[in-house]
Order: structure tokens, then sequence, then C-alpha cells
């Protein structure tokens, strides 16, 4: 259970969420928990079938919940059309957020020629360099750099430990984990003889307002154009971006995937995790990958799309995997014997 010191009537939840109440508009709630674990003190949600028992035996005080699933459950309601994302709305009234102390710590370094806006809090040890531009309200937080040219709009939230490099331009409502890199150099290189030149890296990186960026994922900045991730684009833990990549709004991407360079992912798509994506792949809007995938072509039609071996034990995999080597061979003989067939037809 998640507390933030603060209680809410049933009315004044359902108020706030628009939603439908059904039961004791005074009864208070203080906390938000499962249905497993929740006490008579805590609101929950119930959103998917495998969790009908927890229903009918939760102690919460209120459950959100749809009309239809109502029935099954014995204590206050509270109804949507789509619980799990009023969940996601009423998690924001329970969370903890730290007090924001409006102030540029002593040890940081401020360059002379950057605007820092209003009500702008920057921790200790944080570095910014030349015409970087900082919007109103925006939390930088301890050992973060910013670097020169680079623009932070309004609201953002840059937590401990982030390295945002030059020429970076991000939007309102920002959320940028630690460890999170942005506008390093892309991985491009020409071969001469045996060795690798390194190609410059003379782009930056754009991106939108309301983008969340996951702790120790990175960014490359591109080649020749920016890479550019668009508004509301949500990015996991651990994933990679590289040069030129562009990322259609409200996408969300997910961890340990990696998207090589020059390749263009649609607006609602969803990016499972530990997916590949080669270099130069466009992916049409509304399109999802699942876990593990690997796109090797492009994908031109909305849909869901996997690619892999499913799990089995280890001893069947192996004898798959032998037969997987003939199947060019046995595709062959196959059309072979067809046309025979047809001749003697």
């Amino acid at each position: 259970m998640k507390e933030n010191n603060q209680e809410y009537s049933l009315a004044s939840l359902a108020e706030l969420l628009g939603l439908t109440l059904e039961g004791d508009p005074d009864a208070l709630v203080s906390g938000i928990a499962t249905l497993a674990n929740a006490q008579t003190s805590d609101l929950s949600f119930y959103h998917n079938s495998a969790y009908f028992s927890d229903l009918q035996k939760t102690n919460a005080a209120v459950v959100i919940l749809s009309q239809d699933a109502a029935p099954g459950c014995s204590v206050n309601k509270l109804l949507s059309d789509k619980p799990y994302l009023a969940y996601a709305r009423a998690s924001r009234l329970f969370e903890e957020r730290p007090v924001r102390q409006t102030q540029v710590h002593i040890t940081a370094v401020i360059h002379e020629s950057a605007t820092l806006g209003n009500d702008v809090s920057i921790g200790p040890n944080v570095v910014v360099e030349a015409n970087v531009k900082i919007g109103d309200r925006c939390v930088i937080g301890a050992n973060s750099v910013i670097g020169k040219n680079s623009v932070l709009g309004s609201d953002a939230t840059v937590s401990p430990n982030v390295s945002i490099y030059s020429d970076v331009s991000i939007g309102c409502n920002a959320i940028i984990h630690s460890g999170v890199v942005i506008g390093s150099d892309g991985f491009g290189f020409a071969r001469d003889g045996d060795k690798q030149v390194k190609i410059a890296q003379l782009g930056g990186v754009t991106i939108g307002d309301d983008v969340e960026i996951g702790a120790g994922s990175t960014i490359d900045r591109g080649a020749l154009e920016n890479t550019v991730i668009e508004d509301g684009v949500k990015i996991d833990n651990q994933v990679q971006i590289a040069h030129n990549v562009r990322i259609g709004e409200n996408t969300i991407i997910c961890g340990c995937s990696a998207i090589a360079g020059s390749s263009n992912i649609g607006k609602n798509c969803i990016i499972a995790g530990a997916v590949g994506i080669i270099n130069h792949i466009d992916i049409v809007d509304g399109v999802t990958v699942t876990a593990m995938s690997l796109v090797n072509k492009s994908i031109t039609r909305k849909g869901v799309y996997s690619s892999g071996t499913g799990l089995s034990e280890t001893s069947h995999w192996k004898k798959n995997i032998v037969h997987f080597k003939h199947l060019h061979k046995l595709n062959s003989r196959l059309k072979a014997l067809e046309l025979i067939q047809k001749i003697k037809k």
C-alpha cells in the first residue's frame, strides 16, 4: 500500500475521477492496494478476470470496476467503462511527491549565458552549459549535466545523474529517470580497408511534450538531421534508440528494446520488451510487436507481429532447430511433388 497522508471520501473520489459511486459516500480512503492486500481504508481496482476470486474476498473500502463486474463485488464500487485507466488516474492522488525546493544549489555550475525560468530547482553538482534554456518549474536532480544550446520545456523533471548532451530539445512535462543519456554520438563508421573511420554526428535530438524516458535508456543524436521522439512517447528502462530514428506520438517502447538507425516507428505503437528493430525500417501506426521479436523488414499494415520460436523443453527445441535448417530443401521437394501430381492429372 502506498500512502501520502491524505484522505478522500468516496464522494470526493467519485467527483475527482468522474466516476459513478455505488455505496457509502462518507466512507474514507487513505491508500491504494491490490484486491488481495487491500485493507478497509484502501481503494483497489478490478479489470482482469484472473483476479475474480480476489474481488469476491477483498477487504477494500472501494473497488474501481466496470458495471458488468459489479455483481461480483460486495464492497463499495466506483463504476468505470475503463477501470484500468481510472485506476491510473486514481493512483496519482496517492503518489508521494517530494517537497519542491525552488533553489539553485550552491555547488551547481551554471553558465552565465544560460536562462532559467521561474521556480526552477537545481540540485547539487549540476552543470548547465552555455545558452541552455530551462523552463518554468523544472527540477534538475543532483549530478546531472545539460549541454550547450539545449532546451528544457516547463514542468520537466530530470532525475539525478542524467546526461543531456548539446543541441537537445526536450518539451514540457518530460520525466527523465536516472542514468539516461540523450544526444550521445550515433554509431556511424565507414570502412577504410581494415580500419573504421568515424562519421561525425552533426544532428541533435528533438523530444516532444509529455515524454517519459526510463532509467538507463539512451537516445543518440542524428548524423545530419535530428533524432525525433514525438509527443506522449513512453520509453521504458534500458532502451537504445539510435541516430535519426523517429518515434511517433503516444508509442510505448518496453525495456531492453533496441532500434537501429534511421528507422521510423508510427503513432500509437507498442514495442514490447527486448525487441530488436534493424536499421531503415518503417512501421506504420497502430502496430504491436511482441516480446523478443526481431523486426527485419518494414511493417506496412496495422496489427500484432511476432517472430522467433516459442519456449519448449531444450531436447525438443534442439531437434526442431535441426529441422529448421532443412526447411528450404523440404519446401523445394514439396513443390516438386506438387508439380508431379499436376502433371499426372
